[in-house]
């Protein structure tokens, strides 16, 4: 007879875990019959869970399938293995226990009751003073106002702290650090599956040319840009960059190579980009730049995939955003040298938290497609922000990380703003200017000023600069959900060349002057952009008319795509 140490004991013991899963899961579709009304408040949790039970089938299946050992004696390493699987198993059995039998957990229904009842104060406090404004004489009016303002502020920063609290409530937060991880791994993982195919000579391949006319900022959007449609038409990216503007070694000079196996474009036959069914028997497509990009494919920003969209859609906060920083993340992966260097110049400027980015560009946008925004304009918010961060954290010092490429500014700053320590490196901001922009000095400092901003806490710039869009999407890839870590001073967050960014109305409005459109509940507004005073700006797709509209009456319109799921990289991941 065989020892009980044998395979069938493993076996049998993750059969048991398995049983255990579901009496604990069952042990709630029977619990209380004789008590509907709790029974229906419990359906939607119990959902929930055979969700994640699914998810957990399929895990132990995978644990079944490699606990068929061989005859024979054990390996001394499998059983390790195995061992540390049984682990596994207990430890999900016993996430399920932990999770509140009854509802929500008691800090999260205190939490959000303290918020409810923060929102009804601020309204009592709202009219009550706006009454007393319209009974006081003129002079008074506005030192009555600046303190209603200051007040409202007061009031506001409770809610969001709360607000913050709430979120972090009853293991929300661990669950969010840990599912945000999962996904980028998935991401991360068939990306790398499709740039490293087995046989590069018979791959599909994408030519993509850095070389657009533009800034660091706008190149790399660029390349994101291939790198989404190489992603959509599963065609390994073949990225070309000898002689680029900013170093003549090329990409590979700074970062990781894009393909580790797979960086020649030969193939047995080459076309220009014509679509995805008219190439589909090319091997080898270029692509243009987006401007001139026909016919355009479904899968540019600001589209989701589908297989992702409901796990991103509860993560985040801006899926598209999350979706784009995927492909930025892989993409500036740095070499040694530059690893380095972004290790020496944080322990040079000293570097550290709490500190928020002010990124204030003043050369080649000014003008033409940004407006001046004086110091005082970007500080206001930075120490909106400070005041809000030490109601949940110590604050010991107000640091603000300051990019520019106008040399004076941080004197200016400093002088201004004696209370704030302002951490800038101004031969970065001499390299920046217009006269030195191409060089590999000014990619050095494009690159640790883009590193440094992603690094704050919250970032204050404006969103026409390509630089502090990127700091932003890299900002996504070192939180669960970075989307509201920002403030812009023009536009919305946008990705160049991206489809029609649509809202949807959720609720009527009736126009109060000549310049706001009427809404209906379905309503879809074609975005032009958000004015920071509670309205938009945009047209009603329906009736053709466009105007302001109050910001809150609209949600997010997230288009999904078929992208493909790339099973074979999943299992590679699972194994």
């Amino acid at each position: 007879m065989r020892p009980w140490t044998g395979s069938w004991r493993w076996i049998m013991l993750v059969l048991l875990a398995w049983g255990t899963l579901l009496f604990y899961i069952g042990g709630h579709l029977v619990r209380d019959n004789d008590h509907p009304e709790r029974s229906s408040r419990e359906l939607s949790k119990i959902l929930a869970k055979l969700e994640r039970l699914k998810q957990q089938n399929e895990d132990l299946r995978r644990m079944a399938e490699t606990l068929r050992l061989p005859e024979g004696p054990a390996d001394g390493g499998r059983v390790h293995s195995l061992e540390e699987q049984l682990i596994k198993a207990k430890e999900q059995i016993n996430s399920y226990r932990s999770l509140p039998a009854d509802g929500p957990g008691q800090n999260h229904e205190e939490l959000r009751r303290k918020v409810e009842n923060g929102m009804k104060e601020i309204w009592y406090f709202v009219r009550s003073e706006v009454k007393k404004l319209g009974h006081m004489e003129s002079n008074d009016i506005q030192k009555r106002a600046d303190t209603l303002l200051q007040d409202l502020g007061e009031q506001q920063r409770s809610i969001m702290t709360d607000l913050h609290h709430m979120s972090m409530a009853d293991g929300a937060g661990d669950w969010r650090e840990k599912e945000a991880k999962d996904l980028s791994d998935l991401v991360q993982n068939r990306i790398t599956y499709l740039q490293n195919p087995a046989d590069c000579s018979k791959a599909r391949k994408l030519v993509c040319n850095i070389n657009k006319g533009c800034g660091y900022g706008c190149q790399l959007h660029h390349v994101v840009y291939c790198f989404m449609i190489a992603y959509g038409t599963q065609r390994t990216l073949i990225l070309e960059s000898q002689n680029w503007r900013y170093s003549n070694g090329g990409w590979e000079t700074v970062f990781k190579p894009v393909s580790e196996s797979c960086t020649d474009r030969s193939g047995t036959s080459t076309g220009h980009w014509s679509g995805e069914a008219n190439d589909r028997d090319v091997q080898v497509v270029e692509l243009p730049i987006v401007d001139s990009l026909h016919p355009r494919p479904p899968y540019l920003p600001l589209a989701i995939p589908e297989d992702l969209a409901d796990r991103l859609h509860r993560l985040h906060g801006d899926p598209s955003v999350w979706w784009v920083s995927q492909f930025v993340k892989y993409l500036i992966r740095p070499q040694a040298w530059l690893d380095k260097e972004i290790r020496d110049t944080t322990a040079k400027l000293g570097f550290k938290h709490p500190i928020i980015g002010v990124h204030v560009r003043r050369t080649d946008k000014v003008g033409t497609e940004a407006a001046f925004h004086p110091i005082e304009e970007y500080m206001q918010h930075v120490e909106d922000y400070y005041q809000m961060l030490a109601r949940r954290t110590h604050v010991d010092k107000k640091r603000v990380y300051l990019a520019t490429d106008d040399p004076s500014l941080l004197q200016e700053a400093k002088s201004k703003y004696p209370d704030y320590e302002f951490i800038s490196d101004n031969s970065i901001s001499w390299s920046a200017g217009l006269h030195n922009r191409y060089t590999e000095n000014s990619l050095r400092g494009v690159i640790l000023d883009i590193h440094f901003l992603s690094q704050t806490n919250y970032l204050v710039c404006t969103f026409s600069s390509q630089v502090c869009r990127v700091a932003y999407e890299i900002m996504q890839t070192l939180h669960p959900d970075a989307s509201a870590y920002f403030h812009s001073l023009d536009d919305i967050y946008y990705f160049g060349g991206q489809n029609a960014h649509n809202q949807i109305a959720i609720y009527n409005h009736e126009p109060r002057g000549g310049d706001e459109i009427p809404l209906e509940p379905g309503d879809v507004i074609g975005v032009a952009g958000n004015h920071w005073d509670g309205y938009s700006k945009g047209i009603n797709r329906k009736t053709g008319r466009t105007g302001l509209y109050p910001s809150y009456k609209v949600k997010e319109k997230i288009e999904t795509v078929k992208y493909p799921t790339y099973p074979e990289a999943d299992k590679l991941l699972n194994q």
